[in-house]
């Protein structure tokens, strides 16, 4: 299995327990976090756009939560040619109707736009998965909770990407809101689209 975009290695930790696995990454940073945690998992220094494998190689191949950072149809091309006759590609990535409700619109007005900008929709998705001989796309739904604590601590670590899309002015005045009006417990919800191509 091969998990492009494996990041700090979260997902590709739980595929190395039940297959061979391999993660590349464009971020060398991003790989030495994984090299603490990913196993028996072999790990690469290359982008998604261009894999640095062999054709057919691969049996799957995964990218959670990458599909909004790269060039979609590129790295969508890239995953074909890794994986063998047969092989499969699953994406998961936002469902648009996540970001109707995400926890932190109200504290960061321009980042509702800019996700919706960069996440595909199920139709972008099946289109831009042309190559493939089927796709098909499944919804899910998941809820959770933060403590007060660590939803700051997210805030602050800046933990998702859209923060390097808004201004510093924005950020600090949605920071320093966050500081006095979030509650004990942050409930959310999550929509996920997962893409499943033969």
């Amino acid at each position: 299995m091969l998990d492009i975009g494996c990041g700090t290695g979260r997902f590709l930790a739980q595929l190395a327990e039940i297959a061979k696995a391999w993660g590349v990454d464009a971020s060398s940073e991003m790989l030495e976090v994984a090299r603490t945690r990913a196993g028996s998992a072999g790990l690469k220094l290359g982008s998604a756009e261009e894999l640095p494998f062999k054709d057919g190689w691969f049996e799957r191949a995964t990218m959670w939560l990458v599909a909004h950072l790269v060039d979609r149809p590129r790295a969508f091309a890239e995953a074909t040619r890794v994986l063998e006759p047969g092989g499969r590609f699953a994406v998961a990535t936002f469902d648009p109707s996540y970001f109707d409700a995400f926890w932190l619109n109200e504290l960061f007005p321009s980042m509702e736009a800019a996700d919706r900008e960069r996440f595909p929709s199920a139709d972008e998705l099946t289109a831009e998965l042309a190559g493939f001989d089927e796709v098909r796309l499944t919804r899910l739904s998941q809820t959770g909770s933060l403590a007060r604590e660590d939803a700051l601590e997210r805030i602050r670590g800046k933990h998702i990407s859209t923060f390097d899309l808004i201004d510093e002015d924005e950020y600090e005045a949605g920071l320093a809101r966050a500081e006095r009006e979030l509650p004990e417990r942050v409930d959310y919800r999550v929509e996920w689209l997962i893409a499943v191509a033969s």
